[in-house]
């Protein structure tokens, strides 16, 4: 597995970036670019060595055909002023457009592709439904370079099918964040500490399953937190709730008694009468919380609690918030969070926020990136690293073509 100097001189070859640029929109404005900013220094690496960059990528879940809503020109702007020179933007993936825009580069010239999900064979989870875009994709170029680590745990057409036709590389923030993860899994400087949160519980199952036996301590919060406590046998009120996994629940938590990790779940909850920021609240102990009422963060109490179990980590791994961050009322768990990894950072500690909803939450909680150890850019990505599964994206890029 190569970086960019693996591929040799590349002064006026063609190179196909596939890049992470799945950023939220409000109708055409961007609201966090951080994933275009994470995928600038690849672009200017390869820039300066001469290449004629064809940036490839995708923006939400169209359905295999062109939507207005998701199109990638806001993108290509924002990309043409943080890198302080033009992009040209094909209006199509391989088309008449994509076409006469590869054709028009000049050494160190940049353009991008429409979003790749507007073409059915990019996400086709056929080998041969992908076979014929891979093959126009790589018909642009001369050699591959993977730098979208949001996508690497998929197996589709510019991720994994294009790797095997071109001379391949890793980019340098797909490198960065494979570096972090090893770090995260071999051998971690202990105590090493993991926060969960988000709405569903289902979804890190097999991330709690398989830390359960590397990590000191598993911190959870979120809406998953609450099939927890119903797991305990305690009252939930409306709050979130995945009855499939009460189980595991139960069985996660013997086994953390069992083998000496300490679990550690809210002693205290933040909740309202409704989902909505001007709702009717209490701050209530979490085995009380009533009926008529959802919790919707982790209270005070457990905030402060959540940040002592993380003074002296480490290592620190969070994904997912730890509640309902977007409303004022029910922002403070997160908050206390991320400020522990922050303070945890200063004291040297390697901390991973990872991405996702965790990454939006401290940037509009008004946290800097590099207040951080490193700010992952592929929540999903991450989580499948962290469980143990091979990421295709990855696993590619290690085989001998």
């Amino acid at each position: 597995m190569g970086d960019l100097a693996s591929l040799g001189d590349l002064r006026g070859k063609r190179v196909l970036l596939r890049s992470d640029l799945n950023v939220p929109l409000d109708g055409t404005t961007i609201t966090d670019d951080g994933r275009i900013r994470a995928s600038i220094p690849t672009i200017k690496a390869l820039t300066e060595a001469g290449a004629r960059v064809i940036v490839c990528a995708h923006l939400g879940r169209p359905k295999g055909a062109p939507e207005a809503k998701y199109s990638l020109a806001p993108v290509a702007a924002r990309l043409s002023e943080l890198l302080g020179q033009p992009v040209a933007f094909a209006e199509d993936t391989v088309g008449p457009s994509a076409h006469a825009a590869v054709d028009g580069l000049a050494d160190g010239g940049i353009v991008l592709l429409e979003n790749l999900r507007f073409n059915a064979g990019e996400t086709a989870k056929v080998d041969q439904d992908r076979a014929e875009f891979a093959d126009a994709l790589a018909g642009f170029a001369d050699a591959y370079v993977s730098d979208g680590f949001g996508v690497v745990h998929r197996k589709q057409a510019s991720v994994y099918d294009v790797a095997t036709r071109l001379p391949s590389a890793m980019g340098g923030l797909v490198a960065a964040e494979v570096d972090v993860l090893r770090r995260l899994t071999e051998d971690p400087e202990r105590p090493y500490a993991v926060v969960l949160g988000g709405a569903k519980v289902a979804d890190k199952l097999a991330v709690i399953d398989n830390l359960l036996g590397k990590a000191d301590r598993l911190l959870i919060g979120g809406g998953m937190l609450f099939t927890f406590l119903a797991a305990q046998g305690h009252e939930i009120g409306s709050s979130l709730f995945d009855a499939d996994s009460v189980e595991a629940c139960k069985g996660y938590i013997a086994r953390a008694a069992e083998t000496g990790v300490d679990l550690v779940l809210p002693v205290d909850i933040v909740c309202g009468k409704a989902f909505a920021a001007d709702t009717e609240t209490a701050v209530v102990d979490a085995d009380a919380i009533p009926a008529d009422m959802m919790g919707l963060d982790i209270g005070p109490k457990s905030a402060q609690l959540y940040a002592d179990k993380l003074a002296d980590a480490r290592t620190v791994f969070w994904n997912g918030p730890m509640g309902a961050f977007e409303m004022a009322p029910f922002a403070a768990g997160t908050r206390a969070v991320a400020q522990a990894l922050v303070d945890a950072t200063a004291a040297g500690a390697l901390t991973v926020v990872g991405g996702g909803d965790s990454a939006a939450a401290v940037r509009q909680l008004g946290f800097a990136d590099d207040q951080f150890g490193h700010i992952s850019t592929g929540g999903g990505a991450s989580l499948e690293y962290l469980e143990g599964k091979e990421l295709p994206g990855i696993a590619i890029l290690q085989k001998e073509h």
